[in-house]
């Protein structure tokens, strides 16, 4: 009796605080006074080669990190239960930071965050730019191409670079994009005793010799003659590249509003073709995920090149639908919404795109043909939803004339799952 009572008194110790620090340029002299104080108080301090020089002699144990760092984040921070634990971070801890990484991984609870400046916002401070006005695109762990769907005649962007050769990579992608005249300016060793700022225009410049540590902010110019690809639904088809087998641009344009993208939802899009519902989807706002699903070894390619040329390289490719639900990841397996645009009238499909959807979550389906029409019509019975029945009429040539030239006619069904009483 009495070790049971025993038992139920004794309560788990509480984890000490992971205690993140952010650090500038500037190293240990610009550094609060907390946050010096969480330094010197440590038992063992985490952070990058650089990051470890400025703080060294005031540590009583120092360790690096290991690469790839997120897979050994938690083993090396679990090995040091009961001691007291300091990691530093490039300037804000919680703008594109470890803090993140570390709060995602340990709860908010576990984490203390001491932030400098931002990189971004020393940027703004320099350049007079109006933080809340700049758009900021990290290429720390994603290519060039990510800041496309950014571009704008006239607009302000701030980028976090991944390296010396990223203000380069950037002048390239922007020369390649219609926006060669743009303004670039890199700002390196921002807040430190080595700041330097040197700019140039993109096609006019290489940025050879730039310090490892720089953010790079571009005035956007677009030239006369470029595409306009905004982040608006129905891009021109002649976007992308590939065999033709897409859903042609004022189709796409319906499509896409009738999936609704939201910031942060994710979508199945089933038959990818050249990719463009997907591609379309994630370009509406960059927290927006997609998979996509196409049998075809050549097209899921062309799909991956026209995600990388538009701007969303994190779109996921997977074989042939329904077959390949199972490799999708567990992050991506619960999807907000649902487009089949291809395979319509595969066994089950239907069926079986209706149990993916999320309660709440939206399937759409467009149809060309009098068989996957009939397999609609059952649907709407079914599940109820809407059913739309559109076509698109184009103005060519017709020799010195302009004549109207039809373009199939498209069946869509658009349902949203009702949530059960148990999911309420």
């Amino acid at each position: 009796m009495a070790l049971a009572q025993d038992a139920a008194l004794m309560v788990a110790p509480v984890p000490n605080p992971i205690v993140v620090v952010g650090i500038g340029a500037d190293g240990w002299d610009g550094l609060s006074v907390g946050s010096r104080t969480a330094i010197e108080h440590a038992d063992v301090v985490f952070g990058s080669a650089r990051q470890i020089a400025e703080v060294r002699e005031h540590c009583t144990e120092t360790r690096t990190w290991p690469s790839p760092l997120v897979p050994n984040l938690r083993p090396m921070l679990d090995a040091c239960a009961g001691a007291r634990v300091c990691v530093l971070a490039s300037g804000d801890p919680m703008f594109h930071g470890i803090g993140v990484t570390l709060v995602r991984e340990f709860g908010a609870d576990r984490v203390r965050v001491h932030p400098a400046p931002s990189s971004v916002s020393l940027a703004c401070a320099r350049l007079g730019w109006a933080l809340q006005d700049t758009s900021t695109v990290s290429l720390v762990n994603t290519p060039a191409e990510t800041v496309l769907p950014e571009l704008a005649d006239g607009r302000r962007i701030l980028v976090l670079s991944r390296g010396s050769s990223t203000p380069g990579e950037i002048a390239a992608v922007l020369c390649a994009n219609g926006f060669g005249s743009s303004d670039l300016t890199v700002l390196e060793q921002l807040g430190g005793p080595a700041e330097r700022v040197v700019g140039g225009i993109a096609r006019e410049s290489t940025f050879e010799g730039v310090d490892p540590l720089n953010v790079v902010a571009l005035l956007c110019v677009r030239d006369p003659d470029a595409p306009r690809h905004t982040r608006i639904p129905g891009l021109a088809d002649s976007a992308y590249t590939g065999d033709g087998q897409m859903t042609k641009r004022e189709v796409r344009a319906l499509t896409l509003s009738a999936l609704a993208p939201a910031p942060g939802e994710l979508l199945w899009d089933i038959g990818g073709g050249s990719g463009t519902i997907a591609i379309e989807w994630m370009r509406t706002d960059r927290s927006c995920r997609a998979v996509t699903f196409e049998s075809s070894q050549a097209r899921r390619e062309q799909i991956e090149t026209n995600a990388l040329r538009l701007g969303v390289p994190g779109l996921v490719v997977h074989g042939d639908a329904p077959g390949s639900f199972a490799a999708v990841s567990d992050s991506d397996s619960v999807p907000d919404a649902v487009f089949i645009g291809g395979g319509l009238t595969g066994a089950d499909m239907l069926q079986t795109c209706w149990n993916a959807v999320r309660a709440g979550g939206r399937l759409v389906a467009n149809s060309v043909t009098a068989e996957s029409d009939s397999l609609l019509l059952t649907a709407a019975a079914k599940y109820g939803g809407e059913l739309r029945r559109f076509q698109i009429y184009r103005g060519e040539p017709l020799g010195a004339f302009t004549t109207w030239r039809p373009q199939l006619p498209v069946t869509q069904w658009c349902a949203t799952k009702q949530w059960t009483a148990t999911e309420r």
